[in-house]
Order: structure tokens, then sequence, then C-alpha cells
């Protein structure tokens, strides 16, 4: 199955009125019933520093949100986007789904980076999403971030049926070594033999490319560090497989995985 892709690239502040109008534009460059994949906080805005969770305002996030339902739906494409969510009483660090039919799902991050937590709630479980797509169903999996660092949580994602991976991140840190990040990138393409759609924020020093990588490995689309804009391609998700997968030695290692809460 072929779908054409958007992946957007643009700087991202804690101007909730700003990030919509960098996120309608880059839905503008989307080919209708294709997807369109945005960055970490893209809608609410993100930094290291998250004292400006205290100014911003759940009423407005929810009908920046909205906005971007109806315009997921105006245009007819499938929208990840990030946001910082304000939900029973608590916020996370979440990807929103749109789809063209007006259906929303959402992803809560799992693994919180250093500076998140006692601030955010992490998620509670790694969940799959089914589009509904012109040339039937497409499922995919959803990480966020300091995710990369956690191969067992995109091999449980693929293993769960995820023919494709949607990673947003928001990482502009000097502290971390050039082209670390790109490398976790092929790697949890490779390793899963799906490909990996990666939006990252538009910002001189980011360490992490926004791009797309085929299931081989190869690097099939990549934008400039600190350029703001748009990927377009199309991606045949026939390509993605099982073979790797299928030859673990799970006699040896085995990955037990539940959803917190419940019982082995």
């Amino acid at each position: 199955m072929k779908v054409s892709l958007t992946v957007a690239q643009f700087p991202v502040t804690w101007d909730v009125k700003g990030n919509l109008e960098a996120i309608g534009a880059a839905m503008a460059e989307a080919e209708p019933g294709g997807i369109v994949v945005m960055p970490e906080g893209a809608l609410s805005g993100y930094g290291s520093d998250l004292s400006s969770l205290d100014d911003l305002d759940p009423v407005v996030l929810t009908a920046a949100a909205d906005r971007v339902a109806e315009l997921a739906q105006q245009k007819s494409v499938h929208v990840f986007c990030g946001t910082l969510l304000f939900d029973q009483g608590a916020w996370n660090n979440a990807a929103l789904y749109f789809s063209p039919t007006g259906a929303r799902w959402t992803y809560r991050k799992v693994n919180l980076a250093v500076h998140e937590r006692g601030r955010l709630q992490p998620g509670a479980e790694l969940p799959t999403v089914a589009l509904q797509m012109a040339e039937g169903p497409v499922t995919l999996g959803v990480q966020i971030c300091r995710e990369i660092r956690f191969p067992e949580q995109w091999q449980h994602l693929a293993a769960g049926g995820a023919q494709a991976f949607i990673y947003l991140t928001n990482a502009a840190n000097t502290a971390e070594p050039a082209g670390v990040w790109r490398s976790h990138l092929i790697s949890r393409a490779a390793e899963n033999q799906r490909f990996v759609l990666a939006a990252n924020v538009a910002d001189p020093d980011q360490h992490c490319p926004s791009m797309v990588v085929s299931p081989r490995g190869e690097v099939i689309a990549e934008a400039p560090i600190g350029a703001t804009t748009v990927l377009r391609t199309t991606i045949d998700l026939g390509q993605s497989a099982d073979w790797y997968l299928g030859q673990r030695r799970q006699d040896l290692v085995s990955l037990d995985y539940k959803v917190q809460g419940t019982p082995r």
C-alpha cells in the first residue's frame, strides 16, 4: 500500500496561536488522504524549562486542538501532532491523531525525560492506532523524543501490528553528540523492518533530524538542520516485514510486556 507523507519541521514556541498557524501552513502542503507528522509539543509549545506550563491555558489548548481537527477534515488528511495535554488533573506529553472523519486518538509518552518528571504524568500503555485509508486500514505505532533510547518499546509496537512508526521529537540539546539520535532512528527502522517517520523542531542546535527511513535502514528523505521546511514523499508499506522479528531466539531472551497496574 502506497501512502503520501508530509513531515513538517518548524520552530515551536509557547505561543499556541503562532504554533497553530505553523501547523496549518504545513497541512496545506499535504496531499489529500495522506499522513502529516508534526514535532513534539507542536501545538502547546515545549522546552527543557517547563515553567511556562503555569501560564498555559487548557481551554485555549483545547480550542486549538479542535481547530486542527477541523483542518484535518477539511483537507482530508491524517494528522499526528505533539502537544502537552491537560487531562484528569495532570499534564501529559502527548501525540494527538486527527482523522479526516473527525475521529481522534491520543498517545501519552511512557518514558519521560528527566526534566518532565514531577511536572508531567507518564503514560501507562503502548497502544497502536488504526488509520482507515483509501486503500485499506493501516496500523501505526507512536513514540516521543527520549523513547528513541528504548528499542524494546518499538519492538513491542511492531509485534502488536504497527506497520510504521511515527516519531515526534523536540530535540535541540548541544550536550548530545552529533549523529547519535540519527543513528538511533536508522536502527529502529532496520531492526524492526518498519518505516520511521520522524519530525523534529527547526532549531540550529537540533541533534536529531526530521527524516523518513525505510525498513532497510535507508534514509529516503531528510530535512536540513535548522530549516523551516516540509518533507514530502510516498512510501510503500508493503516493504514492512517480520523477517528479523520472526527469527528472535525467544527461548533465550523473551520480553514480557504488560499494562501498568495489571498482574503478570
